[in-house]
């Protein structure tokens, strides 16, 4: 078993990004938007901006309160998209209940939307000519490349089917050319279904619910998820100990997809800097 470690790569890509940033005429811009003091959103916030840092990016951290108004958002969004000096835009999720995520995700600009949530860059990717594409997803295409694997024809099961990641994780893999299976916590036999796969990605939200039995010896684990246990611990969605056991490569929790995923929000910022050049 290997370990597929999420911080080197994601290091090693910000380095080559600094590197690129160096030879620019001018630094590319990242706007955050965080509404209300949500203290993980607000740790997700800093962590992007101390990124932005690190490779030499422009960056704005907006701060706004959690009683703004659908259209007052809408209007600063609306300002960044005309701002030259912005290249990406990004609105931490969630937001508070009384504004329209959707509506806030379609109003930034396509070029501009480095999270690859607006329905023009989903489209692109289901199309397979991608441009700006989620953030996560692509993370996880990039620590795949890492190990070697051909994906080509390769049985793929997603577990778990968000726009954020399972939905747009599936067709990464299809655009791959793998054989894709998208599953959630209630698909019959789910056990079943993943001891048939060759590459697993774990993203149902769900503290060790894929146990280590499930897995097929020599198979990929890709555990996006994020739990916090009674205890504190930070786990993922599959039994870590018990699916190493048949595994050939793993992903940790924490330190597997998490800095990739930071790291490719700043691979699309220069992708639309690029881009709008």
């Amino acid at each position: 078993m290997k370990i597929i470690d999420g911080k080197k790569i994601a290091q090693d890509l910000r380095n080559d990004i600094a590197k690129k940033v160096g030879k620019l005429d001018r630094a590319p811009g990242l706007a955050v938007i965080l509404v209300g003091d949500d203290p993980a959103s607000a740790v997700y916030v800093r962590n992007k901006d101390n990124a932005c840092k690190e490779v030499g990016f422009y960056s704005e951290k907006i701060n706004k309160p959690a009683d703004i108004t659908q259209q007052q958002l809408l209007d600063e969004i609306e300002r960044l998209n005309n701002d030259d000096k912005i290249d990406g835009i990004l609105v931490q999720l969630p937001l508070p209940a009384h504004l329209d995520a959707n509506l806030v995700i379609e109003t930034i600009s396509p070029e501009k939307d480095v999270d690859g949530f607006h329905s023009e860059n989903i489209g692109k990717l289901m199309q397979n000519k991608a441009y700006l594409r989620p953030c996560t997803p692509k993370g996880v295409m990039t620590m795949l490349a890492t190990t070697g694997i051909d994906l080509v024809g390769k049985n793929c099961v997603v577990v778990g089917a968000s726009n954020i990641v399972g939905r747009p994780m599936a067709m990464e893999l299809l655009n791959a050319r793998a054989t894709v299976t998208i599953c959630n916590s209630r698909t019959t036999d789910l056990s079943g279904k993943l001891r048939q796969a060759d590459v697993v990605v774990a993203a149902v939200g769900i503290a060790q619910m894929i146990q280590g039995d499930w897995i097929k010896p020599g198979a990929v684990v890709i555990d996006v998820g994020i739990n916090r246990l009674d205890s504190g611990k930070l786990v993922g969605d599959v039994d870590f100990d018990a699916a190493s056991v048949n595994a050939a490569w793993i992903t940790p929790v924490p330190g597997g997809v998490g800095p990739m995923t930071i790291a490719t929000l700043l691979e699309n910022t220069l992708t639309a800097f690029e881009n709008r050049k």
